[in-house]
């Protein structure tokens, strides 16, 4: 596959995230399970516009943790910090994190005196900004599966990608609109861009090519 680099979707340490810089499952979970050659590439959670691409399983931990300098000068591959840009050439990624607001925060702030429910994400929110910013390729985690779905209004293609660990196996049926393919096990998906077309693949955990 010849990878440059690798995004991480969230969730990365279950089920509980890192309880801090020094906890043994950033090495148990990380580094040494990703071993083989291909893939001491750079691994991206975050970039210019994010604090960092975390999950809901890694925010039940010290979520800061994962942005520490520490990490990297544990492993050099690991990339989650608060502020960066590469020049991509081909293609714009943003990263954003979609974890859901925690709810009691602005329906019950207690002695707060701001009004949360001003950053709190609305349900078209994202959809909006994919649509006014021509968007191409939506990617997520967080759903145990491999998934792409078309747009039912215009030519974005939304891809999950998580099944890295964790798989449903049969928890969940997809919806029929839209969707092009649907895997429950454990895999992961590649994307190769040039400057006129991308290519995506979907595997699952014995390596085979399942959906392109």
């Amino acid at each position: 596959m010849d990878a440059d680099f690798v995004i991480s979707t969230g969730d990365n340490f279950y089920s509980d995230g890192l309880t801090g810089v020094n906890d043994m499952a950033f090495e148990d979970s990380f580094t040494g399970i990703y071993t083989a050659k291909s893939l001491q590439k750079p691994w991206y959670t975050g970039d210019q516009s994010a604090e960092a691409v975390l999950g809901n399983h890694d925010y039940r931990g010290d979520a800061l943790a994962q942005t520490s300098p520490v990490l990297a000068k544990v492993d050099r591959r690991w990339i989650c910090i608060k502020s960066f840009i590469l020049n991509a050439e081909i293609a714009d990624f943003f990263f954003v994190d979609t974890t859901p607001f925690v709810l009691k925060y602005w329906t019950n702030p207690g002695n707060s005196t701001y009004d949360w429910r001003g950053v709190a994400p609305r349900d078209t929110y994202i959809t909006n900004l994919l649509k006014a910013n021509g968007v191409d390729l939506y990617v997520n985690g967080h759903d145990h599966c491999l998934e792409q779905i078309s747009s039912s209004d215009r030519s974005a293609q939304y891809l999950t990608s998580g099944g890295g660990s964790k798989a449903w196996g049969g928890v969940y049926a997809p919806g029929a609109d839209k969707v092009e393919f649907f895997h429950d096990g454990q895999g992961f998906m590649s994307l190769r861009l040039t400057a006129t077309d991308a290519r995506l693949a979907f595997y699952d955990v014995a390596g085979a090519v399942r959906h392109t």
